[in-house]
């Protein structure tokens, strides 16, 4: 490309403003495609010129056409469409579409065709140049303006799990201050639900509110959740006394029961050696890991992942064989 192309490229804006370089291809141009001086000013008002552009230069042609010649009509009105700016910008782009899409150069004068075909390359080249800046500066912003957006969407993703996980920490915090089990079993099902769906944990089943048979006490949450493609179900206990063997030992034969289901227990108690045990003897055969509340409070209030939390506790059940360990710290 010469480094007039260039400079006309760098030059022209989405209104096809004419910068000089431009303006006086076209001059050169234009008169070369058309024969006669009524035909240069009929081109013109073909492209959308307004007829108060060309009056004056048709009275002169109509009064004494040896006059004036084809180059001063172009000029001028040419010159009057990029003064209006804006407001010519149909006419301006309808002239460079006709000029560049000009093919027919038998309707010029013979001597004039081969100059003709040459400038029309050279504004085709110059339109080319300048569609091809435009397209791919539109595809940079389009690419700007989708990283935005991606971006914003990202960041309105994590402000709504960080609303979702302040709230959750104040409704699992206001369960302490529950002293109706009835009550408190039934505002821990919907904190349980929501604190696994925080994380990205898939629950897979609802938890479920169990009781003692004619007591109406609820002191236990079921559930089945999804982590890294595994199935797990989910007990909870929420009991003064440490869970021993009789409290586990359902667990366990639930999870035994449900084929490749594997099993998490939270306690709001310690867990006796003899549960312990029992979920350790377990490890043969299934993965069991038994988790503390106060972890989950820590969590929370650390603001850590309770994926991360659950992975590193089903790391120490496999590899260990160790199905109660406070690993908090190491994540």
């Amino acid at each position: 490309m010469s480094p007039m192309q260039q400079t006309t490229a760098a030059q022209l804006d989405n209104t096809y403003h004419y910068p000089p370089e431009l303006l006086e291809l076209l001059i050169e141009t234009i008169p070369l495609l058309i024969r006669s001086k009524a035909g240069v000013l009929d081109f013109f008002q073909g492209a959308g010129v307004p007829s108060a552009d060309l009056a004056d230069w048709r009275d002169k042609v109509r009064k004494d056409k040896k006059s004036v010649n084809k180059f001063q009509i172009v000029r001028s009105v040419l010159c009057r469409l990029n003064d209006r700016q804006d407001a010519a910008l149909a006419p301006r782009r309808e002239i460079i579409k006709r000029v560049s899409g000009f093919d027919d150069f038998s309707t010029c004068w013979e001597n004039d065709q081969l100059k003709a075909r040459g400038l029309v390359s050279q504004i085709r080249e110059v339109v080319n140049v300048k569609d091809s800046f435009t397209r791919m500066n539109l595809e940079r912003e389009r690419e700007r303006a989708a990283n935005r957006a991606a971006a914003s969407a990202q960041l309105q993703v994590k402000q709504r799990k960080r609303q979702e996980i302040v709230q959750v920490k104040a409704d699992f915090y206001a369960l302490f201050a529950i002293t109706d089990p009835h009550k408190r079993g039934k505002a821990l099902e919907a904190v349980l639900n929501r604190l696994f769906a925080c994380y990205g944990i898939l629950v897979k089943e609802a938890f479920i509110i169990k009781g003692h048979a004619g007591q109406g006490v609820i002191e236990q949450v079921d559930g089945l959740v999804e982590l890294d493609g595994h199935t797990y179900l989910v007990e909870m206990k929420w009991w003064s006394e440490p869970i021993g063997r009789e409290q586990i030992a359902p667990h366990l034969v639930s999870i035994y029961s449900r084929g490749d289901v594997r099993g998490i227990f939270i306690s709001s108690s310690a867990y006796t050696d003899g549960a312990i045990a029992d979920c350790t003897h377990a490890l043969q055969q299934k993965v069991i890991v038994l988790c503390h509340i106060e972890e989950l409070v820590m969590l929370l209030e650390q603001d850590k992942d309770l994926k991360q939390l659950l992975r590193a506790k089903v790391r120490a059940a496999q590899i260990d064989r160790t199905p109660f360990i406070r690993c908090l710290e190491g994540i």
